[in-house]
């Protein structure tokens, strides 16, 4: 039986989460609550049988209503959160999950004490591409990961109310969240960022983010690139990942390549030695295109009928809150690096 849904918002995000909740199978839509109904209206289309209400606490009253999905601006996120979770709903949320630290942590505390999915929407680890990525680091295929560098930079537009880490960053730090076992997540960050043109935050910065097996992170994200790049490259002790989002036909590359010392060898020993390079081949694994955003409707309402925590849950989105407000502390203080020891 397919699970009653409500998408709040019907701006620039919520005709996604409508289109792909309208598609599946595992969900029926039945209403879009936006405080403009003309607009909630226009989304949904002249001849739908979907409501379209003004009134939240109307859905909330709605024993049909399983769940929430809520794509509203971030400062609105943690007040309609919490009341659908008060309500009995479970609940989706667009990122950030919240504006602050002790929001998040509130929203996770009252979805667990009423035993309610609560499932943030970092679409980018719901791609085939970062699913394949997750499956190689997570079966060890790739050994032990020494390093990930990612791009994320864009001629884009210049947020009035958040920097360039707020805009751009929750994508990298979601999908590194992912992709790594929880005993080798981000330790700590240093970020260092730059405004020169003048707009008062942050428009170009640097991420730098030990990782607790001891590898490390590096993010650059960026508005005012001539040119939009999406790249990751991961390095293991194995084997190297490459992936290039903007590649319409081989996003991901696996290289059998690496440097190889010997393991018997102590360091004095290891500076003495030539160093072996592995040159292996490399390979394209195939990838099942789908949309991330369908693979993400399908997650909450497996999750929620498991009863079981989804990818992105609660957690992981206040991780990555966590994560920036600590990046946000760096950046005050000169790219000091600040550790997210305590993180849940």
């Amino acid at each position: 039986m397919s699970l009653g849904v409500v998408v709040v918002g019907a701006g620039y995000w919520g005709p996604n989460l409508i289109r792909n909740f309208m598609k599946s199978d595992d969900w029926h839509l039945r209403a879009v609550c936006d405080a403009n109904v003309e607009r909630a209206e226009g989304v949904i289309g002249k001849y739908s049988t979907v409501r379209a209400v003004q009134s939240f606490e109307e859905i909330l009253d709605d024993d049909a209503v399983d769940a929430v999905a809520i794509a509203t601006p971030a400062g609105t996120h943690f007040d309609l959160a919490r009341s659908a979770l008060e309500a009995g709903k479970h609940v989706l949320i667009e990122k950030p999950i919240a504006a602050t630290v002790a929001e998040a942590e509130k929203l996770v505390d009252i979805a667990d004490a009423n035993g309610l999915t609560l499932m943030c929407d970092h679409t980018f680890c719901y791609t085939p591409a970062v699913q394949k990525i997750r499956e190689l680091i997570q079966s060890g295929e790739l050994g032990d990961i020494q390093y990930i560098d990612s791009v994320r930079i864009n001629l884009g537009l210049i947020q009035p109310d958040i920097d360039v880490i707020w805009d751009l960053a929750p994508h990298d730090l979601s999908i590194l969240d992912a992709i790594l076992p929880a005993d080798n997540r981000p330790s700590a960050v240093s970020a260092f960022g730059v405004d020169p043109v003048g707009a008062g935050r942050a428009c170009v910065a640097y991420l730098n983010l030990p990782l607790a097996g001891g590898g490390i992170a590096h993010t650059h994200v960026n508005w005012l690139s001539p040119v939009k790049i999406r790249t990751m490259v991961i390095g293991g002790s194995r084997k190297m990942i490459v992936w290039d989002d903007m590649s319409t036909t081989q996003r991901i590359s696996l290289y059998d390549k690496g440097v190889d010392l010997s393991a018997a060898m102590d360091r004095e020993q290891r500076s003495a030695t030539l160093i072996s390079y592995r040159l292996g081949e490399m390979v394209a694994p195939a990838l099942t295109e789908r949309e991330a955003l369908g693979n993400m409707v399908t997650e909450f309402a497996e999750s929620i009928r498991d009863k079981r925590a989804p990818l992105t849950d609660g957690r992981a989105g206040l991780r990555v809150v966590q994560t920036l407000h600590a990046a946000s502390r760096s950046l005050e203080t000169n790219g000091s690096l600040i550790s997210l020891e305590g993180t849940s």
